[in-house]
C-alpha cells in the first residue's frame, strides 16, 4: 500500500475516526467512550434530531438483545419512556392456513423486545453522546477524501469551520447504505432491488393491541403492525414498486382501506393514520466487512429487506462486537482484530441477511403450490417446542456469538 505524503503540521491523529453519525455510528461512539476509548465521529447533518436522515418516521422493532445492548450504553434509560414491549407476535400469511404466534411469557422473558419510533432513539442517541467524555464530534462535515498510510489513513474533512486532516490507525465506515468509505476502500457489494417500496405511518385500531405485533405476508408483500403507546399501532406496508406513486396520491380514507384490506379485521377497522412515508427497498450487501485498518459496518456493510425488522438490530450487533474487540486491543486497527471481527460477524449477518432474502423469496412468492408447505412450516414452529425456542431465540437477537454487551443479566 502506498504511503501517503508528509502530513501538515496541524495534522490530528486520533485511534478510531467513525464515518457516519447515525444509529449504528453513534452507537459505536458511545460504546467506545464508555470502553475508555477516544474516537472522532464525523457526521454529515447536524446533531439535531430534525436533521439527521436516519432518525426518521419508520417505527422500529427492537430485539430484546438490542435493548440490552443500549441499555449496557447507557442509552436505553433516555429511550425507555416512549418504548413499547412487544409481548406476543402473530405471523400468518395472507390466504393460507397456519401461524406463528410467539409469547414472551412462554419464553420466560417480560417482552420480546420493544417498538420505538426512530425519531425517539435517535433523541435518546443524541443526550448519551452529550455525556461521552472522550468523544469527538464533528457536526455538520464530511469526508472529502482518504490517503492510506504505512499504519492506517490519512482523513480530509470539510467542516464549517474550515478542513480538517485525521490521521487514524482504524478507520470504521458507518456512512449508510450509499457509503463512501467503502467505495473509497473498493469493497464490491452485491445489489437486489426487490422493486417494493415500503409505506409507514401510524394508525389506531379499533381494539386494543395488547402488546402484540403482527406480520402478514401476501402475494404482493408484507404488511406488519406494531404496538405502540397510547393504544396506537405503527403501519409498515409493503407494495410492488410500479404502485407506490398511486399509494402516495391516495386520500388517507383509500390508503387506510387498501390497508384493512392488506392487514384483515384482527384489530377491528383501523383509522388515523398519520403522514406517510415511503423508502423504496433494496439490499446491498458488501462483500467484504473489512480492509487493511478500516471496517465496514451497519447499513454500510449491508442494508437488508426491512421484513422481520432486522436492520438496526443488526447494525447494533456490529458496532458493540466491534467496540467490545478494540477496548480489548493495544492496536485498534490490527490486522489480527479485523479478521477476528469479521470471524465473529459472519454467522450473524449471513444467517440474519440469509433469513430476511428467504423470506421475502418464500413467504411472498404467488405459487399456489407452496401454499400447504408454507402452512405446515407455520404448523411446525408454532408447535414443536425446540422449533419455537430457536425461533424465539434469533428473534430476540440472540444469534451465534454476540457482543457481550447484549447477554441477559440475571438477577
Amino acid at each position: 500500500m502506498t504511503t501517503a505524503s508528509t502530513p501538515l503540521a496541524d495534522t490530528e491523529r486520533h485511534p478510531v475516526l467513525i464515518i457516519g453519525g447515525g444509529l449504528v455510528g453513534a452507537s459505536l461512539a458511545i460504546a467506545l467512550d464508555a470502553a475508555g476509548i477516544e474516537a472522532v465521529m464525523v457526521e454529515a447533518a447536524a446533531p439535531r434530531v430534525g436533521e439527521q436522515p436516519s432518525y426518521d418516521e419508520r417505527n422500529l422493532a427492537l430485539a430484546r438483545a438490542t435493548v440490552n445492548g443500549l441499555q449496557a450504553i447507557g442509552v436505553w434509560r433516555h429511550a425507555l419512556a416512549q418504548a413499547t414491549p412487544i409481548r406476543h407476535i402473530h405471523v400468518t400469511r395472507a390466504g393460507e392456513f397456519g401461524s406463528v404466534q410467539l409469547d414472551a411469557e412462554r419464553h420466560g422473558v417480560d417482552a420480546l423486545g420493544w417498538t420505538l419510533p426512530a425519531r425517539e432513539l435517535g433523541a435518546a442517541l443524541l443526550r448519551r453522546l452529550d455525556e461521552c467524555q472522550r468523544l469527538q464530534r464533528l457536526a455538520p462535515a464530511r469526508l472529502e477524501a482518504l490517503e492510506p498510510l504505512a499504519r492506517g489513513w490519512r482523513a480530509r474533512i470539510h467542516t464549517a469551520e474550515g478542513p480538517r486532516q485525521i490521521d487514524t490507525p482504524l478507520l470504521i465506515g458507518a456512512d449508510g447504505t450509499a457509503s463512501f468509505v467503502r467505495e473509497q476502500l473498493g469493497i464490491g457489494v452485491e445489489r437486489h432491488d426487490y422493486q417494493q417500496t415500503l409505506f409507514v405511518c401510524t394508525v389506531t385500531p379499533e381494539r386494543d393491541h395488547a402488546g402484540r405485533a403482527y406480520e402478514r405476508f401476501a402475494d404482493d408483500g408484507p404488511i406488519a403492525l406494531l404496538p405502540l403507546a397510547n393504544r396506537r399501532c405503527g403501519l409498515v406496508l409493503t407494495l410492488p414498486r410500479e404502485e407506490a406513486d398511486a399509494a402516495m396520491a391516495m386520500d388517507d380514507d383509500t390508503f387506510i382501506a387498501l390497508a384493512q384490506q392488506r392487514f384483515g379485521w384482527r384489530l377491528g377497522r383501523l383509522s388515523r393514520p398519520g403522514r406517510r412515508h415511503a423508502y423504496p427497498i433494496q439490499r446491498v450487501a458488501a462483500a467484504h466487512l473489512t480492509a487493511q485498518r478500516a471496517v465496514l459496518v451497519g447499513n454500510a456493510a449491508q442494508t437488508i429487506h426491512p421484513i422481520g425488522a432486522q436492520g438496526f438490530n443488526l447494525g447494533l450487533r456490529d458496532a458493540l462486537t466491534l467496540a467490545e474487540l478494540v477496548a480489548e486491543a493495544s492496536d485498534p486497527g490490527a490486522e489480527a482484530l479485523l479478521a477476528r471481527y469479521a470471524e465473529r460477524r459472519a454467522a450473524d449477518r449471513e444467517g440474519t441477511m440469509a433469513m430476511s432474502h428467504g423470506l421475502i423469496q418464500w413467504a411472498c412468492l404467488p405459487q399456489p403450490l407452496l401454499g400447504p408447505l408454507r402452512s405446515l412450516a407455520m404448523l411446525a414452529f408454532n408447535r414443536v417446542p425446540p422449533l419455537q425456542h430457536l425461533l424465539a431465540k434469533h428473534g430476540m437477537g440472540f444469534r451465534s456469538e454476540p457482543p457481550r454487551a447484549v447477554l441477559e443479566r440475571l438477577p
